[in-house]
């Protein structure tokens, strides 16, 4: 259960995987198109016996007719496929409101709900993941959750109302890093992708049903034209049978899809979220409670059928067959967690009864708030003692050299969840009330752009009275003395939990709001790291509320065509740690090294303030294999860190270009940086 997780190679696993998913959908239809003709060959050779014109004994091939099968078979499970791909295109979001959701308000007073935002907060910033937004399923009493969107940057959170309303704690904190493990192995693009293939196949059991469905009502009629000697009739309702029967190949195809490319993944996301909250009694809790009750994670939406291997476990009534199940048998994967469990969920039921009840709501007061002096004292405790003899700032290098970033990339641990929890912690009521709302989180973000220079400072308050309207104004002006006391290490997470608010403005308004953003890093006619990595966040996490998710696939495989873009980035980052010629081109060395080039591109020019060649590069790049993308981030690491030194803005921008890789890097513990 400790081992740690390969991000790159579970990416190219889940790659892999979508090109098995494609292979079994071709092999579906085919054997939909086979039963198809087979069908109706029959039903010609038994209405031409009915007619008195047989068919020559032994002619079972007809072209024509095969072509016309075919040809009407892709064209159902293609014309299903798209539309619920089409309708699935607005990523998590789709999936969430298709099944029930209701959004969770990021200001939300219920105390539950509260809890709930914390849990995910936390996690997210301690797996270096956007704060995706949370829906809660109010109809449904069962406990289970999912996540869902093709890309973090579209993801959301979903969890059942009984999820929230009967776990503690820690279970639903166990389920919510079950859940984030699969936003990290690059499981919600599959999934999603899975929904809109497998909705074509399905599409014939549609059919197949409405077909027999229509014969049955019509057969008192066939039944009069049978006896009237006439055989059209008879046929109509055997192909109806047979369509229906198809149908139902479909509809067990794609169980059989689902269960294929969904059970291993489950054990996966189970020893992940044990390994990052090193408590599996709260998973271990979450399963037991789901087992001790019949039917405890059912899901009742209409679309739970085709959503099934999104959930965090079973949510259909039964699995009457293990080779079509979803999810491993609940036994098995408690006995995984809590090897001491000896799979006897009724007799934990006898044994806990006041622990399947609804869980006490927390105060309101202090709803699930972390405790910010008991995680400090902690994570110094473990710090210290990673560091023996060494100073602090040798400590840190240790960590963030090239290897270390890569092997800790989607393998956040429990020192990075306290360090998230006691960080939020520290954080202001009020900047945190602030970040919670649409309104607020907007002037949370211009707050963090004003500069600390006063020349700089006035002439972007200008900017924001003459283009934002006056309440965001005068909330900036409010909020800017306790954004600006935070410590800086706060910054990137601040807005982070920012942005699931942000994307509740309306298109206009983030237009407005995009507007002053731009003004606001513009006004000392230069851009420095922190601006660009903010801007770069809400390009990536907010614009794509309000457009259409980028579906981003692997163009790069091999890094000779990448060569003069990595080149750049590498040249842009070695230029931004030094003025000096020698530091400069030893860090571009140093960065270029870690990429293996048998012909390395001439470092560019200094770049100044401009950090543009970073984002074209990074542009380009994000389209790249998980395998360049790991050896992209080794490079940026290696030319930050060739000075010996890594001020806060540098940590930033390593961090804003592993996300725009869709890397997810957890937070540099060290009080250094």
């Amino acid at each position: 259960m400790a081992r740690t997780m390969d991000f790159f190679a579970h990416q190219d696993s889940a790659r892999k995987r979508t090109s098995y998913l494609v292979f079994l959908f071709i092999l579906a239809v085919a054997v939909i198109i086979a039963t198809v003709y087979a069908a109706y060959v029959a039903i010609f050779i038994y209405y031409g016996h009915r007619t008195g014109n047989p068919v020559p004994s032994g002619q079972y091939w007809f072209p024509d007719a095969f072509m016309i099968v075919a040809g009407a078979t892709v064209g159902v499970v293609m014309i299903g496929s798209l539309w619920k791909t089409a309708q699935l295109r607005g990523g998590g979001k789709a999936v969430a409101t298709s099944l029930g959701g209701r959004r969770v308000p990021t200001q939300t007073d219920d105390p539950r709900e509260r809890r709930l935002l914390n849990v995910v907060e936390e996690i997210a910033i301690a797996s270096g993941t956007p704060v995706p937004p949370v829906y809660v399923l109010d109809h449904e009493d069962g406990i289970n959750a999912f996540a869902a969107g093709f890309a973090p940057s579209d993801a959301v959170v979903g969890v059942t109302r009984g999820c929230v309303d009967k776990l503690t704690r820690s279970e639903l904190q166990g389920v919510i890093a079950h859940e984030f493990s699969h936003v990290l192995n690059g499981d919600m693009r599959l999934n999603i992708r899975l929904m809109g293939v497998l909705h074509g196949i399905l599409a014939l059991a549609i059919i197949g049903y409405w077909t027999m469905r229509m014969s049955f009502g019509g057969s008192r009629h066939r039944r009069s034209s049978s006896r009237k000697g006439g055989g059209g009739a008879a046929a109509i309702a055997l192909f109806g049978l047979v369509v229906m029967i198809v149908g139902y190949i479909g509809v067990l195809f794609g169980k059989l899809i689902k269960s294929a490319v969904s059970r291993q993944r489950e054990f996966l996301a189970d020893a992940a979220a044990v390994q990052f909250t090193r408590d599996p009694a709260g998973l271990g809790g979450a399963l037991k409670k789901i087992g001790a009750r019949k039917h405890a994670a059912r899901i009742g939406a209409p679309n739970a059928e085709e959503a099934s291997h999104l959930f965090f476990a079973n949510g259909l009534s039964s699995q009457a067959f293990s080779m079509f199940a979803t999810h491993p048998p609940l036994k098995q994967r408690v006995m995984r967690i809590e090897p001491s469990f000896d799979g006897n969920f009724a007799a934990y039921a006898e044994a806990h009864p006041s622990e399947l009840a609804d869980v006490a709501a927390p105060a309101a007061a202090d709803a699930e708030k972390p405790r910010a002096a008991k995680a400090k004292k902690a994570r110094k405790a473990r710090t210290a003692k990673k560091r023996g003899k060494k100073s602090a700032l040798e400590a840190f290098f240790d960590g963030i050299a090239p290897a270390n970033v890569t092997a800790g990339v989607g393998n956040p641990s429990p020192e990075h969840l306290v360090y998230a929890a006691g960080l939020l912690a520290a954080m202001s009521p009020q900047v945190r009330t602030a970040a919670s709302d649409p309104f607020g989180a907007r002037a949370v973000v211009y707050a963090m752009l004003l500069d600390e220079r006063k020349d700089v400072r006035q002439k972007q308050l200008k900017i924001l009275e003459e283009h934002a309207d006056r309440a965001a104004y005068d909330e900036t002006k409010r909020i800017a003395p306790q954004v600006a006391s935070m410590d800086a290490k706060a910054r990137l997470p601040l807005a982070s939990i920012s942005m699931p608010a942000l994307k509740n403005m309306s298109p206009a308004q983030y237009k407005a709001f995009a507007a002053c953003m731009s003004g606001l890093i513009k006004a000392d006619e230069r851009i420095d790291m922190h601006e660009f990595a903010l801007a770069r966040m809400v390009e990536r996490h907010v614009a794509a509320a309000y457009s259409r998710p980028r579906q981003a696939g692997v163009k790069y495989h091999a890094l000779k065509p990448l060569a003069p873009h990595i080149g750049a980035l590498v040249s842009a980052l070695a230029h931004l740690g030094s003025s000096k010629e020698d530091e400069v081109a030893a860090a571009y060395e140093r960065g270029m090294a870690e990429l293996d080039l048998k012909s390395v591109p001439a470092m560019a020019s200094a770049a100044g303030s401009d950090l543009g060649p970073i984002g074209s590069a990074l542009d380009v790049l994000q389209d790249s294999s998980p395998a360049i993308k790991r050896r992209v981030l080794a490079a940026c690491v290696a030319a930050v860190t060739a000075d010996g030194k890594v001020v806060i803005g540098e940590a930033e921008l390593l961090r804003a270009v592993a996300d725009s890789l869709d890397v997810p890097v957890p937070p540099f513990l060290s009080d250094s940086a």
